[in-house]
């Protein structure tokens, strides 16, 4: 796994692996020389042990910026073709309008390694009109007792489908990410470079001001080839933001579904989380059990990282609600969990959503 990091523009990069392997042994070299310095000198008893921090790149830390749905986790990411309902504000806005829903999710989202726990929500509509929406807000922490980042995701979306086989979707995205904490023991320290400037009332420090604060947008095309064939294609935080904490991804994906399974594989190109562009593939499939229970599976291998991960999902879907829970773990040692759930109302069964037919 890759551990040389290096700061740009407010975001942690880290050096893929066959870099970090060239310079291995002039760091380790480095590193015995300016142990000698330090214990020469210590002048003082030592210091209490500071606090545990996460030792995830920080990258996977946080989970390249996204965030998931535990349909889109199970299945390894592999849901920007078929990744219709609340999935579709964060992989594909454009597959908003491949069904006729109208859901309100609450969502969890947790990473032991990393320290990372996030609470949202989610809320789509595609049938009250031609012109499907969805709005979403999620809001967590980042290793509390290393970087303690706290961060905010609020994203708009729209979809319309130009003909009944071709679909195209817009998602604005308003990010703001904080840190209160700062890199590491020594080096830089407690300064603007580590952590921010510091946000002041009263003469007194309170925090610092946010270092990521940035409005970008999404957009998509969804091509559905046959009855069951859909092809999409995606672009993510296409402003460039120029960083790993947004990076800027081209991908898609080609999805294969029918009423009780369906099968899908994905592929994007990271421009900006490494100091190359790096990419990950994912795969995924699922199978509806007594009408009621989606069982699911998928493998994402993230070049970048050089790590493959398992994903495991389960749900309920009834008539009104559905309780879906997802998990995901690294293959390789040292990597990360990630655990998903999420709670559904289905606001059409209540007969309260008027049809396109009736509105128009």
């Amino acid at each position: 796994m890759p551990s040389r990091i290096r700061l740009t523009e407010g975001a942690l990069l880290t050096q893929p692996p066959e870099r970090s392997a060239r310079r291995a042994a002039t760091a380790s070299a480095r590193a015995r020389v300016l142990a000698a310095a330090a214990a020469l000198s210590l002048v003082a008893s030592a210091r209490p042990a500071a606090a545990e921090r996460s030792s995830l790149p920080p990258q996977l830390a946080s989970n390249y910026g996204e965030h998931e749905t535990p349909r889109a986790a199970a299945l390894g990411g592999a849901l920007r073709a078929l990744g219709n309902g609340t999935s579709s504000i964060f992989l594909n806005p454009s597959a908003m309008v491949e069904t006729r829903v109208y859901h309100l999710q609450g969502l969890f989202q947790g990473t032991p390694e990393a320290r990372r726990h996030t609470y949202g929500g989610v809320v789509v509509d595609s049938v009250t009109g031609k012109l499907a929406g969805a709005i979403s807000f999620v809001g967590g922490f980042v290793d509390a007792e290393g970087l303690d980042r706290q961060f905010l995701d609020a994203r708009v979306g729209f979809a319309y489908p130009i003909t009944e086989r071709l679909f195209v979707g817009l998602a604005g995205r308003y990010a703001k990410i904080t840190q209160d904490g700062t890199l590491a023991e020594g080096g830089l320290g407690d300064s603007p470079i580590s952590g921010g400037l510091l946000e002041e009332e009263d003469g007194k420090v309170v925090g610092r001001h946010s270092f990521v604060n940035e409005l970008t947008f999404d957009a998509a095309i969804t091509v559905k080839a046959t009855d069951n064939l859909y092809i999409a294609a995606v672009g993510q935080n296409l402003s460039y933001p120029d960083h790993g904490l947004l990076p800027t991804t081209i991908g898609g994906g080609v999805g294969f579904g029918t009423a009780d399974f369906s099968i899908e594989v994905d592929g994007l190109v990271d421009l900006n989380s490494y100091r190359d562009a790096t990419y990950r593939l994912m795969a995924g499939g699922e199978y509806l059990a007594a009408d009621h229970f989606p069982l699911r599976a998928g493998y994402r291998f993230d070049q970048g990282a050089n790590q493959h991960a398992l994903s495991l999902g389960v749900a309920y879907v009834g008539t009104q609600f559905s309780f879906e829970g997802a998990v995901r773990r690294a293959l390789a040692g040292g990597g990360p969990t990630t655990f998903v759930l999420g709670l559904s109302y289905h606001l059409e069964s209540s007969g309260l959503t008027r049809t396109p037919a009736e509105g128009f």
